[in-house]
């Protein structure tokens, strides 16, 4: 498993984050914003570091922009929907902050009606659907057993799209 989000490091790196990507910039004139008030959710991608640090690369070359999750998966976890303008931390394998998130897009649509379009902008292996259908449903079909559920081909999965705000520069070439 990845190793978890280390505070310090977080609120360090989402100090420059959000500074850099301008998300306090209005603070002068309208007063402390609601996004620069809270140190957004970091988290890594993947179940393994290795799988982290992949996954990041992708994002950092530009070939992941979007995400999908098991929608049944986040309601047992207690997780919040996501929404467009949300931002997130991502992490490496090793828990260090490297990549400033915002959320664009959400949809919740039924597994088997996924388009590939979005498998496409998830940038895994061949980026085609049929990879990402094998992937995500052996995925789900894990994660959904811990919680005594099965995977269906009509279960909502939750697809977000983002974009890039602030990136830690260098990381490609610690990891390499």
């Amino acid at each position: 498993e990845s190793a978890p989000p280390q505070d310090e490091a977080v609120e360090r790196f989402w100090a420059l984050a959000s500074k850099v990507a301008d998300i306090t910039g209005l603070d002068v004139v309208v007063g402390r914003s609601e996004l620069a008030a809270l140190t957004p959710p970091a988290w890594s991608f993947g179940s393994t570091p290795e799988e982290a640090d992949q996954l990041l690369a992708l994002v950092l070359a530009g070939v992941k922009t979007a995400t999908s999750s098991s929608l049944w998966e986040r309601q047992e976890q207690g997780e919040e929907q996501p929404n467009p303008g949300d931002l997130s931390i991502i992490c490496d394998g090793n828990g260090q902050p490297q990549v400033l998130v915002r959320i664009e897009t959400v949809d919740v649509r039924p597994f088997d009606q996924v388009p590939a379009e979005h498998a496409a902008a998830e940038g895994e292996d061949d980026r085609s659907l049929e990879h990402w259908r094998r992937q995500r449903q052996r995925e789900f079909t894990d994660t959904l057993a811990a919680y005594g559920r099965t995977f269906r081909a009509d279960m909502p999965v939750v697809l977000e799209t983002f974009t890039v705000l602030f990136r830690r520069p260098r990381w490609h070439e610690r990891v390499g």
